[in-house]
């Protein structure tokens, strides 16, 4: 095996860790330094609630079954991942720091950047929660704001406003355990709806202004870019495991033909059904077939994802984003798969709706990746190679301070 490690291409993988399923992606780089995608990778997932892992034993079977597919496809043996995190325990919040320069030439150098956003990190946390990310928002010398990259300009005094995210120590480390069981290492834990924006979104589109919104399973991911930086993020409770509940209790229905009817005839948006065909379930244990109508159906859906979009716009408004979004809001995860999604998107939100499809990969499996189900899996990879030299292996630091050091502004835009 370890002559076959060998030779062996260069491997980039993204492991989603889901409510309802794990998916994995296996990426390499060509001769030209395009992803191609070799393997995927997917389980059902069991044990996770909410983006929280609630079951250590069932995650990483699970975890196992969706590695060993993508290997399997890809005929490589996987070493190493990158995952993302997400859930109610995920918070984010503004601060600040402010350090002087006291060396001769009184030149900031990145050194100083880096000592200014160390400084923005002694935030008084709850002992349960542990700084995941710290996002640069404007830097401030001497009183002038609007710096985006401070280096070689001459102050006294360097602030800064940071983004900062937090998560639950206690879920990270269980993330470790569910995956290490597998004999697999760690490179990073990201941000789950940062993950999937390296797959969805263009730099023009965080530059002028854009709501990313990721629904998952068991909650609803928001990440906010503007002026090419993460601006805000946040995290809803509620998502397409939600809607699959509501029809099988409004139903009468099993769980799986809850989920079916939700994948293949739900809709979202009732203008959207012209003709109101029945659609027919065999009964359980013997019983008449079950007849639904469409309309039924979607009275059923519909209400649910108005309630996930309302608090969306409420988060928005909330936090100033509401008018901002000049590039509108892009729409994620496989609860953005049920029929009409978009169309009621866009009559609640006033503004542009698209569907964000996984882009970024030239070669090998990439048709069967265009799915929003793989957006964090794919943006997990295309993460994992855009910062492979500067990837850790201890996860107790936060990886974006290393790269001030390979030049900020690149970062920053690149974020």
């Amino acid at each position: 095996m370890a002559k076959n490690e060998q030779l062996q291409p260069p491997l980039f993988v993204g492991l989603d860790i889901g409510t309802t399923k794990i998916c994995v992606i296996i990426a390499s780089p060509n001769a030209k330094g395009e992803l191609n995608v070799l393997g995927i990778g997917q389980a059902d997932s069991d044990g996770v609630t909410k983006g929280e892992i609630k079951n250590l034993e069932k995650v990483s079977v699970a975890i196992q079954n969706a590695l060993t597919l993508a290997e399997q496809r890809a005929g490589v043996k996987i070493t190493s991942v990158v995952t993302g995190i997400a859930g109610e325990h995920v918070q984010s919040f503004q601060s600040r720091g402010v350090i002087a320069i006291n060396n001769a030439e009184q030149e900031i150098k990145r050194e100083d950047v880096l000592r200014l956003l160390n400084d923005t990190r002694r935030v008084a946390l709850p002992p349960e929660q542990k700084i995941l990310h710290v996002f640069p928002q404007e830097f401030i010398i001497d009183g002038q704001g609007g710096i985006h990259d401070p280096v070689g300009m001459n102050g006294i005094r360097l602030e800064a406003t940071v983004h900062v995210v937090t998560s639950a120590n206690n879920a990270m480390k269980n993330i470790e355990k569910c995956v290490e069981r597998t004999g697999i290492k760690i490179r990073d834990i990201i941000l789950q709806q940062l993950a999937s924006s390296y797959a969805t979104l263009v730099d023009e589109e965080k530059e002028l202004g854009i709501a990313l919104v990721d629904i998952g399973g068991g909650t609803t991911d928001i990440a906010v870019f503007e002026e090419g930086v993460l601006r805000h993020s946040a995290s809803i409770p509620y998502a397409g495991n939600h809607v699959t509940q509501d029809l099988r209790k409004g139903l009468g229905l099993l769980q799986e033909q809850a989920e079916k009817i939700k994948c293949e005839y739900g809709n979202a948006f009732s203008k959207n059904i012209i003709e109101d065909e029945p659609i027919v379930l065999p009964g359980i244990a013997g019983r008449s077939p079950i007849e639904i109508s469409k309309e039924t159906i979607c009275r059923i859906i519909q209400p649910r994802m108005e309630e996930i979009f309302e608090l969306v716009a409420d988060e928005l408004k909330r936090n100033g984003f509401a008018k901002r979004l000049a590039a509108g809001i892009v729409l994620t995860g496989g609860g953005a798969m049920i029929n009409g999604t978009s169309d009621l998107a866009q009559t609640m939100f006033s503004m542009p709706v698209k569907l964000g499809i996984p882009f970024g990969f030239s070669g090998g499996l990439v048709q069967e990746i265009e799915h929003p189900t793989y957006a964090t899996s794919a943006g997990l990879a295309l993460y994992a190679y855009r910062y492979r030299d500067k990837m850790h292996d201890d996860i107790e630091e936060e990886h974006p301070l290393k790269n001030i050091l390979q030049g900020l502004k690149k970062w920053l835009k690149q974020m």
